[in-house]
């Protein structure tokens, strides 16, 4: 079901751009850390509009994994991180353009044995992030930033392993970018 609203979403921008000279479509390769426990990586869509604040403004969609990170053939707990978010970038015909953002979000976390079951395995998800983006002339952009998520957990109350402060880096390429 995710895998086809991906693609259709996909799709929908593609079509968009067609009509929208531009647009920026950033499709990318996000590596998060949480302070002091997993790493997640995973991918990340953001798109700007050409009519609406086009490359200041972005929304997007992220999904991340600790299965792609500190689970990845290990005992670590396997959770998953749904994220939908607004950016707003600043100096954005600079090379160095700094960025805060917004996310909203879902958390779940596989805790595996049955003797977790008393445990909480879900949670929203409500961040914030401050970052900076580097963008030359390539389509390719890196951005890094760090973030606090404001509904965290101790395993009583929410999952224990929603830690409130993470950094990230993602590297990602504007899809609809003409200097292929």
């Amino acid at each position: 079901m995710l895998r086809s609203a991906l693609l259709s979403a996909i799709f929908l921008l593609v079509y968009c751009q067609l009509k929208a000279q531009n647009s920026v479509f950033d499709v990318g390769l996000r590596f998060q850390k949480s302070v002091n426990l997993y790493s997640e990586n995973g991918i990340s869509l953001n798109y700007s509009s050409r009519k609406l604040r086009p490359d200041r403004l972005f929304f997007g969609f992220t999904y991340v994994t600790s299965r792609l990170g500190s689970a990845y053939k290990s005992n670590a707990i396997k959770q998953d991180n749904y994220l939908l978010s607004s950016a707003w970038v600043f100096r954005q015909k600079h090379v160095w353009r700094p960025f805060v953002r917004g996310n909203l979000g879902y958390f779940s976390a596989d805790y595996g044995d049955a003797v977790f079951d008393v445990l909480p395995r879900h949670s929203p998800i409500f961040s914030t992030e401050l970052g900076l983006s580097f963008k030359a002339s390539l389509p390719l952009k890196l951005s890094t930033s760090l973030g606090y998520n404001f509904i965290t957990g101790d395993g009583v109350e929410g999952p224990g392993t929603l830690y409130p402060v993470f950094y990230q880096a993602t590297l990602s390429w504007d899809i609809f970018s003409k200097n292929k």
